[in-house]
């Protein structure tokens, strides 16, 4: 009898969903979000919650706009909100509406409490703050989005691109104040055509639309190499390019003839929906009501039914969702590698061999295939798949795809010629190719990677395994961030986690993440102070002879800093250099090494260190050493009786702890 009643109470719940998707338009996801974390946050039923719902609600309410802009404020002093929707230039005034109303539902759900965001469908863009948004050219945030196939006669094909796009900008920048969008294409000599968009937010000036495309346009050789289309999107502007017309080219209004409408306020844009309101109102409670009750009568009976356990959630949770366009043929990628050949290799890790490949299309990958049978590989391999699909920025390796088949797990990334850092930084001979100028570039670069993983992309990822080898470098020995098979995502009100597994590289580990398993976006702060003193010195990790002892590096750096002998850590191949600008840049190292958490500088304040000298640094204190916590030495002759800092750590805590290197037990585990 109660199986029946279940099925019953089932069936109508089944049709109940049914009734509410038929009343309300399913949400589908964004192209791409940002929730601004720094901005700041409200409380829920604030007085600043309430004027952006109400100007959210009635943002698209004025239905003599159909420019497809609008940009409005509500509300007074702190409590005030600025929103800008803006659609693409070709998109009808209902559809742009509609594109609208859904982003407000979606981004607000995305962001709560929340006070600046930003979404992207592929329609519209809407974004809201507490601060002044209005005609300020915003280049943050950004991301890319790529064709996965490479065009042919690629040099004639970057020029009319080049071309196409440096004509599009100018029409752009100039064309009327409403609606600052422009669509055009041209043909390379192979006939093949290009079409491509571009646009900015309709209140910028002549002068900042076209620097906001001009920058747009600048980074289309990192996001979209060779590819027959990519789009550069910014907060204020966006360009997109294909080998197929993806616009509409019929112009959508006659800007001529139309002239803008006054701004009314968002009380009294709610007048005229009112009547809707009452209508649809007593319908939705309705609604809510029945689906409570429902909902309150299967959890009863349910309640006897045996829970899943926490693994099995997990599980479900970690499945990899394949897409086609990501996935791999297995015979594709043995013929890229020549069957894996040895000659193909290019290293190896704690998790399997990389080998380099080239495809039928000519395109050079770099494929990691995990250790057959590895438990840490399955995991591993997931978690990279799941992160890095989703992730897009220049000084982040990108992910081409995955290959599945029995027990192979292959991962395909772009391939970066150059190697990684470490086989730079600590070679004798190699390292003068790194003058002062390459390496803060370097620098630079790993902050806005582990800026965007921390703060600006739409997750929240701790890399957890930040070292020099882990720093690849492409033609232009630019860097990008590899390697995320140690990362963790945050939940949006996380600021610290605990685990029992600890992962990652001695020497490169926080000390609270090392000792007691708690890491946090300052562990990979503290990763990145120490790799940052290790392009300034050349010097590993660990390893450091001094006297009869070995020093790890931060107690020379600090002994140093201490005895006001800090130039004598300068990489000797240096010596001409910016010295203010190296010693900045040490400063910065040993802030983000401190032993205490909460006294380490975020990567948003270390790159605005970087980018103004206006910034005073704090005195650093005393930072943290991989052995024991504080900064101490290891005797020659401890070494010898086989002390090393591995085991040291082991004794100071009991979680386990696992390296991605081959051996743990030697002293290059530490970097």
């Amino acid at each position: 009898m109660a199986i029946v009643t279940t099925k019953l109470l089932f069936s109508l719940y089944s049709l109940l969903l049914l009734f509410i998707v038929s009343l309300t338009k399913a949400q589908s996801n964004f192209l791409y979000n940002f929730c601004l974390n720094d901005k700041g946050n409200y409380t829920t039923n604030s007085t600043y919650q309430n004027n952006l719902n109400t100007l959210l609600s009635n943002l698209t309410s004025n239905t003599q706009i159909n420019y497809g802009f609008y940009n409005f404020s509500h509300g007074q002093n702190n409590d005030k909100v600025n929103a800008i929707g803006l659609c693409r230039g070709d998109v009808k005034p209902d559809v742009c509406r509609s594109c609208l109303n859904d982003s407000r539902v979606l981004l607000t759900k995305l962001c709560p409490n929340q006070k600046e965001a930003i979404g992207w469908y592929d329609n519209c863009m809407l974004r809201y703050s507490n601060r002044s948004i209005f005609g300020i050219n915003e280049e943050s945030p950004t991301f890319y989005m790529w064709n996965n196939y490479n065009a042919s006669e690629v040099d004639q094909f970057n020029k009319v691109l080049g071309n196409l796009m440096t004509k599009l900008k100018e029409k752009a920048a100039s064309s009327d104040s409403r609606r600052k969008f422009a669509t055009d294409n041209d043909t390379d000599v192979n006939f093949q055509t290009i079409y491509g968009l571009v646009q900015c937010t309709p209140d910028l000036s002549y002068q900042d639309c076209s620097d906001c495309l001009e920058a747009a346009i600048s980074e289309i050789p990192s996001c979209c190499n060779n590819k027959k289309g990519g789009r550069v999107v910014k907060a204020s502007c966006n360009i997109r390019y294909e080998t197929y017309r993806f616009y509409d080219p019929t112009p959508i209004i006659d800007l001529e003839k139309t002239s803008p409408p006054p701004q009314s306020s968002p009380q009294e844009k709610s007048k005229s929906s009112h009547t809707t309101i009452t209508i649809v109102v007593p319908i939705v409670v309705a609604v809510v009501v029945v689906a409570a009750l429902l909902s309150f009568i299967c959890i009863y009976l349910m309640k006897s039914k045996p829970k899943m356990n926490h693994e099995e959630i997990e599980h479900d949770h970690d499945d990899i969702e394949i897409e086609e366009s990501l996935q791999f043929n297995f015979d594709t990628i043995q013929v890229a590698t020549n069957n894996f050949s040895e000659a193909n290799k290019l290293g190896h890790g704690g998790f399997g061999i990389v080998y380099q490949g080239t495809l039928s299309t000519e395109q050079v990958i770099a494929v990691k295939r995990l250790s057959k049978g590895s438990g840490q590989g399955d995991s591993e391999f997931q978690n990279e798949v799941q992160l890095l699909a989703k992730l897009q920025h220049r000084n982040l390796v990108r992910l081409l795809g995955f290959c599945l088949k029995g027990k192979e797990r292959l991962l395909i990334y772009e391939f970066v010629p150059n190697k990684s850092l470490d086989y730079f930084l600590f070679d004798p001979l190699k390292r003068a190719q790194l003058d002062w100028e390459r390496r803060y570039k370097i620098i630079e670069g790993i902050v806005k990677g582990l800026l965007y993983l921390h703060e600006d992309s739409r997750l929240r990822i701790i890399h957890r395994d930040l070292k020099a080898s882990n720093i690849l470098l492409d033609n232009n020995m630019n860097p990008k961030i590899s390697d995320f098979g140690m990362a963790r995502l945050l939940l949006v009100d996380q600021t610290q986690v605990n685990t029992d597994k600890i992962v990652g590289t001695y020497g490169y580990m926080a000390p609270e993440y090392a000792m007691f398993g708690q890491f946090s976006i300052k562990s990979d702060v503290f990763s990145f102070g120490v790799l940052i003193l290790e392009i300034i010195s050349g010097l590993k990790v660990c390893g450091i002879l001094h006297e009869q002892s070995m020093e790890d590096l931060l107690s020379f750096v600090w002994r140093n800093w201490r005895e006001g002998t800090i130039t004598n850590i300068i990489d000797p191949s240096l010596n001409n250099s910016l010295q203010n600008e190296i010693m900045r840049c040490i400063h910065i190292g040993l802030l983000c090494v401190q032993e205490k958490v909460v006294e380490r500088p975020t990567m948003a304040t270390i790159a605005l260190m970087l980018n103004s000298y206006s910034v005073s640094l704090p005195f650093p204190l005393e930072p943290a050493s991989f052995i024991g916590g504080r900064t101490g030495s290891l005797s020659i002759s401890d070494m010898q009786s086989g002390e090393n800092s591995a085991g040291i750590i082991r004794s100071s805590q009991s979680k386990s702890i696992s390296t991605n290197d081959d051996s743990s037990d030697e002293l290059s585990a530490c970097g």
